[in-house]
């Protein structure tokens, strides 16, 4: 067993870490020193699990810093341990875990810096940025995304399931390739913690119907998940906007509508530039529509979701129907008759169908 040194300000502790040699661990201090105390000029970005620091350390090396909100369930040899497990997954669409530091209450984990921020800063963000993001970088971060997501549900053992695909979830590299943050968060969390937020409007509209109101987590959540993040890059728009219109305000009921009204390219961002190939666009938000159906069974697997984006594989629409759509509003009522032991009928749900005949309905965590 591999013996590793936690030094902080005023403490240091020998403990004794099996994944001590896969991953680095840096003490408090150093962490402290890299974010110029945490500071908010350092402060890149929030989400469920925590803050997001830019840091420098000592040999100079720029760093993403993610402070965890919630106390690990483990102690610093187990969190250690399932960050060593995590390490172990390399891929091209994955972001790089450096290191962690494990300090007393203090969870922290270190990330490569990518100089393009997230997905939702770039793209959707209400400020904008100078990058351009033609056809040609859209379809690469689709596909991308797709092949990240396709690795974890069936490369990796035991599988991930993410459970939190979303925009900000998505960070970019100065090439605009894709790197999915945020996966097998789950077990480095309490069991009571969660990084699902009633209060975050975005996180909601990417939640499968299942997931939201039942808690049942699959590998279609995370496909769900994906469809409305497809809907997203080829728009250009978030999933929910409460200033338009009521017929709007949802891209996935706007999609639907305009597919039904056989107008789907009116959906396609008008800023993509001249290299739109609209046919393509159409058949990417086809896959975004299948992705979302309710019935878990219709929504394909993520294999099956990039080779239907590369044109491997053709995209069925024949059993599609109109996907669910779950607001802040019901997902709170549901929240408050859950906590009666009522079951909900909360779900806005366009279509009939029996989720307890999927083969695919569970609810065990994910990693």
């Amino acid at each position: 067993m591999a013996c590793c040194f936690i030094c902080g300000t005023d403490t240091k502790q020998n403990i004794g870490c099996e994944g001590a040699n896969k991953v680095k661990v840096f003490s408090y201090n150093e962490m402290r020193k890299a974010t110029h105390g945490f500071s908010g000029a350092s402060k890149i970005g929030e989400g469920g699990f925590g803050s997001v620091f830019r840091g420098r350390l000592k040999d100079g090396t720029i760093v993403a810093v993610k402070v965890l909100s919630a106390n690990s369930r483990q102690g610093i040899r187990e969190f250690i341990n399932e960050l060593a497990a995590i390490s172990d997954i390399v891929h091209e669409n994955l972001i790089t875990l450096i290191g962690c530091c494990a300090e007393g209450s203090h969870r922290i984990l270190v990330y490569n810096y990518l100089e393009n921020n997230s997905l939702a800063h770039t793209l959707l963000g209400s400020g904008r940025s100078n990058i351009r993001f033609n056809w040609r970088a859209r379809i690469k971060i689709a596909v991308g995304v797709a092949r990240g997501l396709a690795y974890l549900h069936e490369e990796v053992r035991p599988p991930i399931i993410h459970r939190d695909i979303k925009a900000s979830n998505i960070l970019l590299d100065k090439d605009l390739t894709p790197k999915i943050s945020d996966f097998g968060m789950a077990r480095l969390l309490p069991p009571n913690a969660t990084h699902v937020s009633t209060r975050v409007a975005g996180t909601i509209g990417y939640l499968a119907p299942e997931y939201a109101l039942r808690g049942q987590v699959t590998k279609k959540s995370d496909t769900y998940s994906f469809g409305v993040l497809l809907l997203e890059i080829v728009s250009g728009r978030c999933n929910h906007n409460a200033r338009l219109p009521s017929e709007d305000q949802f891209l996935l009921e706007r999609a639907w509508t305009n597919y039904e009204q056989g107008k789907l390219e009116e959906i396609a961002d008008i800023d993509i530039g001249d290299d739109l190939d609209i046919e393509e666009a159409c058949r990417f938000l086809r896959i975004g529509l299948l992705c979302t159906q309710d019935a878990m069974k219709l929504r394909p697997n993520m294999t099956n979701v990039v080779q239907m984006l590369i044109g491997e594989k053709a995209v069925s629409m024949e059993k599609v129907v109109k996907p669910a759509v779950i607001s802040d509003s019901e997902l709170k009522v549901n929240n408050e008759q859950r906590s009666t032991d009522a079951l909900s009928p909360a779900m806005k749900s366009f279509a009939t169908s029996d989720l307890s005949t999927s083969s695919e309905v569970t609810t065990q965590s994910s990693l």
